[in-house]
């Protein structure tokens, strides 16, 4: 049997979520005539008003479902870097909140305030730094590292604007919804690409011990 065979699975599971949620996104704005990008938050299109709200409130639960899975894998990731076990649990936990969190929400349609669960998914932006914490003495992985720093400035400063903490009035509602989409993008897509790189590092190790 290939060696860390079972965490490379769970991390193409990582890989996968993303590409998930961007498909079913982009079905569901399909299936809803006059969406407008500029205007609405991407939760319109499970709202009850939607036109197909099952597309996309079915596609953001099988990928918080698929954060949660990715979230393990990560996990495991670390330990077998010889990584850090608290920064592993907390990696693990991050991505655990926030498959919870997004699956609440598609039970709970916007603007139903129950839908506001999915606000623990924004504990995902602090995984970054916990993998980078677990990874620190972690050979091979120096883009790993590099791609997490750059995401969680690039999350950082997101938050800031569209929180309008800096430049007050650069976020507003005739486009708040490209902001949003701006922060969805980053926020998921980041997971995609640094599980990616932590299944290749994986299996260079595999390699590297004989087993495949």
């Amino acid at each position: 049997m290939t060696i860390f065979r079972r965490r490379r699975i769970l991390l193409r599971v990582g890989i996968a979520a993303p590409i998930l949620a961007l498909a079913t996104t982009l079905l569901a704005v399909f299936l809803f005539p006059g969406f407008n990008h500029a205007t609405q938050f991407l939760s319109e299109l499970g709202a009850n008003g939607a036109k197909h709200p099952q597309v996309f409130n079915a596609g953001v639960a099988a990928a918080g479902v698929g954060a949660g899975i990715a979230g393990i894998g990560f996990g495991l990731a670390i330990l077998a870097l010889d990584g850090s076990r608290i920064a592993a649990a907390l990696t693990a936990l991050a991505f655990v909140l926030a498959a919870v969190g997004m699956v609440i929400s598609t039970l709970y349609q916007w603007p139903d305030p129950r839908h506001l669960a999915i606000n623990l998914g924004l504990g995902i932006q602090l995984a970054p730094l916990f993998l980078l914490w677990g990874l620190r003495r972690a050979a091979g992985v120096d883009r790993l590292r590099g791609f997490l720093i750059a995401a969680f400035v690039l999350m950082a400063v997101l938050t800031v604007i569209t929180r309008h903490l800096v430049f007050p009035g650069t976020v507003n509602p005739q486009n708040v919804g490209w902001w949003e989409r701006a922060f969805a993008v980053t926020l998921v897509g980041w997971v995609g690409v640094a599980a990616f790189l932590l299944e290749r590092r994986l299996i260079s190790l595999a390699s590297e011990r004989g087993g495949g």
